[in-house]
């Protein structure tokens, strides 16, 4: 039970940016700096995947729109990946059972993709980018600084991970009628715009 603090803590970053999860976790197992990180994820092909992927990551997930499909492709991979990760440093540490680990870690990293993914859909509401790059620079720092912090005090950093969760989850749940009604509005314009398109093919007026 031991390494449960590890698992959700990975976990919970596996839902925001689970290529950085396994690229750090692989980089510390790789460097000594942890005996905790199993050798599937120090693997040399394991670690330039990982690396070439986070920064495809970093790109899309700071241009609006782009990253909510970004998200919805990777709906599936985050948990997936959050369960793996915690399946594999079960298996290395050996205190708590791999389908246990998992469970953890994949449904951790499905709640926080959740809460990333609908923050995502209201900030994309605002028409300027700036909030998508400042936002996805802060993800990104907290994933690094967390998984690392976790490496040196589980226990902590399995708390953040816990507070952050939560404030995520509370967050969407109070974003959640703004993203319907952004969704509602771009809805009714483009039903505006396929009437006005009608309207001029049977009237014949130009479209301008």
């Amino acid at each position: 039970m031991t390494l449960l603090p590890l698992v959700f803590t990975s976990g919970w970053a596996s839902g925001i940016n689970a290529y950085a999860v396994v690229l750090l976790l692989g980089v510390f197992g790789a460097t000594g700096l942890s005996d905790d990180v199993p050798a599937a994820l120090q693997r040399p092909d394991v670690l330039i995947v990982a690396g070439v992927l986070f920064l495809c990551e970093a790109v899309a997930d700071k241009i609006p729109y782009v990253d909510s499909v970004w998200d919805s492709v990777h709906t599936v991979i985050r948990p997936v990946a959050g369960a793996v990760v915690g399946a594999l440093l079960a298996g290395q540490s050996g205190s708590l059972s791999d389908l246990a680990a998992g469970a953890v870690g994949g449904s951790t990293a499905l709640a926080s993709h959740l809460v990333k993914a609908g923050t995502r859909m209201a900030v994309n509401t605002s028409p300027e980018p700036f909030s998508n790059i400042v936002l996805s620079t802060a993800e990104d720092l907290g994933v690094a600084g967390l998984v690392t912090f976790a490496m040196f005090n589980p226990q902590a950093a399995a708390v953040i991970a816990a507070v952050l969760l939560a404030a995520g989850l509370a967050l969407v749940i109070y974003l959640w009628t703004r993203i319907r009604r952004f969704l509602r509005r771009r809805a009714q314009r483009r039903e505006e715009k396929r009437l006005a398109a009608e309207s001029r093919r049977v009237t014949g007026t130009p479209p301008y």
